[in-house]
């Protein structure tokens, strides 16, 4: 549950952004995204390997030039 406390004479603007940004750090929608449809373990770790790939070529490329 998350909780914002909205100060007195705060913008009601100001408090949603704030409540947003909390939503989207939790990863609650990801979560029941994730939830949604079973996947099996061995695509889990595939996916994982492939994302950690591209991001270390990303990281190589980076420091190469």
């Amino acid at each position: 549950m998350l909780i914002i406390p909205v100060k007195d004479g705060e913008n009601i603007d100001r408090a949603l952004k704030r409540y947003k940004r909390k939503f989207d750090k939790t990863k609650t929608m990801s979560n029941l995204r994730n939830r949604k449809n079973f996947t099996k373990p061995s695509v889990a770790k595939r996916a994982q390997r492939i994302k950690a790939s591209y991001v270390q070529r990303l990281r190589t490329q980076e420091e190469v030039g």
